[in-house]
């Protein structure tokens, strides 16, 4: 079957797990790119599948977290993943070993081992895997970049990602259980952004770790401090996390000699702030207005589409590079298994390398 409009194959789809970011990130970003019907959804709560799919209209729904169970796995072309962690590789790899191609959540598996055996699968498959690292392609991002690639910005000096993390927020409820818990599910993030970003590959100086203030295994802060490039062209990269926030907030920062443009994750804007020399006066106030001409401005484009549940943070173009990929035979860009895997290594190396302070 073939997309009417542009003749490109529809891929039928099961959708295994469906939590949050399955039910308002991947199947409205499959509705919104055409090319894949969901076939059939997939969760291990009893009458969730059931439920998803009457009220969805997806004609098939299956109960269960073993593949092999699934009366009709054969009839899809992709198997799309989002549930927890501790099961992303055997599911992944039941589905490659019955011909499918994959598209899996952060991060790839538990262990870098893991991950390298499940890249390796795909290849001897002959098939597709794909890892949901979004928010390069959200429109924020997108920005960032371009003002980047023009020269807007001047030459880059720094890069950094912050995050500030309230706990009280909505939060899965397995996280407690992986390596330094929510280190785990969300420096994936950070660190795929800090990657499409950098100039050059990081290289990992330092790592600290302040402990939970309140006996959790998610720490209160973590600190890692990289460094791209050689020479004159050396820089800092610097990775900050901190989990016991009253706000939560993302960024992630370039200071460039001309300007600084900094990307707010969560309300996909996006801020260029012109050098301020001095910090008279003046240049303070005009920084306080265009920091607040833009942030105003883009809400109002942004805002009704936050409000209305319906940004997809880049997902969309996730998911349109792996129908491209899948549908052509190319290479999946930016989001492939090897992608995955090498966030996943950037991951353990900071585990294996953090100081407890």
């Amino acid at each position: 079957m073939t997309h009417p409009d542009t003749d490109s194959p529809v891929l039928r789809v099961a959708q295994v797990g469906l939590g949050w970011v399955a039910l308002h990130r991947h199947l409205p970003a499959m509705r919104a790119h055409g090319g894949f019907e969901v076939f059939g959804v997939i969760d291990r709560q009893p009458e969730r599948a059931a439920r998803v799919g009457r009220d969805q209209r997806i004609p098939r729904s299956h109960c269960g977290d073993d593949l092999r169970h699934v009366p009709w796995l054969d009839d899809v072309d992709v198997v799309v993943i989002a549930t927890s962690p501790f099961s992303h590789v055997d599911l992944a790899a039941a589905a490659l070993e019955r011909g499918k191609h994959v598209l899996v959540e952060k991060p790839l598996a538990m262990t870098v081992a893991d991950g390298e055996a499940l890249v390796s699968l795909a290849h001897q498959c002959g098939r597709v895997l794909g890892i949901v690292h979004n928010f390069q392609f959200a429109r924020s991002t997108r920005m960032l970049l371009r003002d980047l690639n023009a020269g807007k910005l001047g030459a880059p000096r720094a890069l950094i990602a912050s995050q500030l993390g309230n706990p009280a927020r909505r939060l899965p409820a397995w996280y407690e259980e992986l390596p330094l818990g929510l280190f785990y599910d969300e420096s994936p993030h950070l660190l795929y952004l800090l990657r499409c970003l950098s100039p050059a590959p990081l290289r990992l100086l330092s790592c600290t770790m302040f402990p939970s203030s309140v006996g959790h295994v998610t720490p209160a802060s973590i600190h890692a401090q990289y460094e791209t490039g050689e020479g004159t062209m050396r820089r800092p990269v610097t990775l900050t996390m901190h989990f016991e926030s009253p706000v939560s907030e993302w960024h992630v920062t370039v200071l460039g000699d001309h300007a600084l443009g900094d990307v707010d994750v969560f309300r996909d804007i996006y801020l260029r702030l012109p050098n301020d020399g001095r910090h008279d006066t003046w240049p303070v106030l005009r920084t306080s207005l265009v920091a607040t001409a833009q942030h105003w401005g883009q809400h109002f484009q942004r805002g009704p589409l936050h409000l209305a549940g319906k940004l997809l943070y880049g997902n969309d173009e996730v998911f349109a590079r792996f129908h491209q990929a899948v549908s052509t035979g190319g290479q999946l860009q930016g989001v492939s298994g090897e992608d995955g895997l090498h966030v996943l290594r950037m991951q353990h190396e900071i585990i294996g390398n953090a100081h407890r302070l």
